[in-house]
């Protein structure tokens, strides 16, 4: 159906009554709830890229590097294959995402103490990371291969990253703003961390605190969006590296303008998704990788011609 500019602010201007028509309703409860939702998932996962890369020291982490997305992924699974029920499913996912960060914070606690140098100890919990994650697409694996046929398509959806099924719902937005309101408090011990790693801590800064509170943060952050949309792939990965380009690498303006380029991005991937062939729509996460490979190896491309330029 086709709407023009009068009909839209006819429906708009009706949300403030009491009488609400069926057009107005739509808006709300289908476009608008799910513009909303599709804004906290790409600035959630913007965000959570920006950390993983800090606490990292690595430009190609992004919010799924650490396999806590795998647990996210068994959880959810899981709870497809035994109940069946949505809000079973985005709490699963979101408790086996966070069960798989508290085990990897376990197991790299050494690191996040602070003890060691910089570089060996983000290595250390990016292997761990690595091998927990492929554990639990191990899982999934499994997961698949057992599930009924009637629930396939859902749990392929869910895996690629969708939004069609997605609600409005509140904690994505506390998690959000709390982290973001956290890790601009700390940006200027995250800029002297990337710039003088191994002694920052002369310079006042708590290392090992700085890693506890980025790694939660992230973890929290990568729980939240998984948990909404399933496995949406490329967006905490360009959208840093685009902020960077455009705004510079202070993570006092990056954290910011990465939360806020993620969500523009990921609204206007899924409004690709429901328009390109419709009346069918796509999962987002495949519009996000058509999108986001040309963008991230011209990003590549682009970083490679500057280093070569400082070199000579």
């Amino acid at each position: 159906m086709t709407l023009s500019i009068d009909d839209l602010l006819h429906a708009f201007l009706e949300l403030s009554r009491d009488s609400v028509s069926q057009l107005g309703t739509t808006l709300v409860e289908l476009r608008l709830h799910r513009a909303l939702s599709a804004f906290v998932t790409g600035g959630t996962l913007a965000l959570a890229g920006v950390l993983m890369q800090a606490l990292l020291r690595n430009p190609l982490a992004d919010p799924y590097v650490l396999g806590i997305s795998g647990g996210a992924a068994v959880g959810a699974l899981s709870a497809m294959v035994l109940f069946g029920l949505m809000w079973t499913v985005d709490l699963a996912a979101f408790g086996g995402a966070m069960l798989v960060a508290g085990l990897l914070f376990f197991l790299a606690y050494k690191d996040f103490k602070g003890s060691g140098s910089t570089e060996g100890s983000a290595t250390t919990l990016l292997l761990t990371g690595v091998i927990t994650g492929s554990g639990c697409m191990s899982l999934v694996t499994l997961l698949l291969s057992i599930s009924p046929d009637g629930r396939m398509r859902t749990m392929m959806f869910w895996m690629i990253g969708d939004l069609s099924g997605t609600d409005l719902r509140g904690y994505p937005w506390v998690i959000l703003v709390a982290s973001l309101v956290y890790v601009c408090r700390h940006a200027r011990a995250i800029n002297v961390s990337a710039m003088y790693a191994d002694s920052a801590s002369t310079l006042g800064i708590s290392i090992g605190r700085l890693r506890q509170g980025l790694f939660f943060c992230a973890a929290l952050l990568t729980a939240s969006a998984v948990s909404s949309a399933g496995s949406i792939g490329f967006v905490g990965l360009i959208m840093p590296h685009a902020c960077r380009f455009a705004f510079g690498p202070d993570h006092r303006l990056l954290l910011p303008a990465s939360c806020l380029a993620g969500g523009s991005f990921l609204v206007l991937a899924d409004t690709l998704a429901r328009t390109v062939i419709a009346p069918l729509q796509l999962p987002v996460g495949v519009i996000t990788a058509l999108i986001g490979v040309p963008i991230f190896l011209l990003q590549l491309h682009q970083h490679r011609q500057h280093t070569v330029r400082h070199v000579r």
